[in-house]
């Protein structure tokens, strides 16, 4: 390892979030200062529908308070608990966030998010054969609003910064990959 850890102490920590400041040394000897947030793992959802018309996504539009806007990205989120079934907490954050039940459901890989300050895994699921139901968010997404968005549409939305969530990217890249992966078989 080229980073040795010399002390570690919390600095803060709620029901979400615990953040740490860790000396390090370099493998050059050289000793330094590194923040860590630690997060329990999460997941996110390309919830996919197939009809005559064509292809379609879910997409949540929220605020975030981070940067003080409301964007859109796919489903996702987590339960504040370290061991969870990845696809139990798929299944809850679709059908929590957007009303929708799948029949299947394809865990395509696991990623982590911004690990350059933060360890938190996130698994990516494909959800298919999708039915609407009721939505039953969190109070903290009380402004939640569901689109359904062809693929076409959505692909476009990505690449002129309507979407700029990395990890709806990320996930909707990861799919591709898998899809076209599974045509060439």
């Amino acid at each position: 390892m080229s980073i040795k850890t010399i002390s570690s102490r919390e600095v803060y920590r709620n029901p979400w979030t615990s953040v740490r400041e860790d000396v390090i040394e370099r493998a050059n000897g050289q000793r330094g200062i590194y923040g860590v947030i630690d997060k329990d793992p999460a997941c996110i959802i390309v919830p996919l529908e197939v009809t005559d018309e064509g292809e379609f996504v879910y997409l949540i539009e929220q605020f975030r308070y981070t940067v003080l806007w409301r964007f859109l990205e796919f489903p996702q989120g987590g339960w504040e608990q370290a061991e969870v079934d990845p696809e139990e907490l798929a299944r809850w954050e679709l059908r929590e966030e957007t009303g929708l039940t799948a029949k299947k459901m394809t865990h395509l890989t696991t990623l982590q998010i911004a690990y350059g300050v933060m360890n938190q895994k996130h698994h990516v699921f494909l959800a298919e054969g999708l039915t609407m139901g009721e939505a039953d968010p969190d109070v903290e997404e009380h402004d939640l609003v569901v689109r359904r968005v062809a693929v076409a549409e959505f692909e476009t939305m990505l690449l002129d910064g309507t979407i700029v969530d990395n990890c709806t990217a990320a996930a909707w890249g990861i799919y591709r990959l898998w899809r076209e992966r599974r045509v060439s078989l």
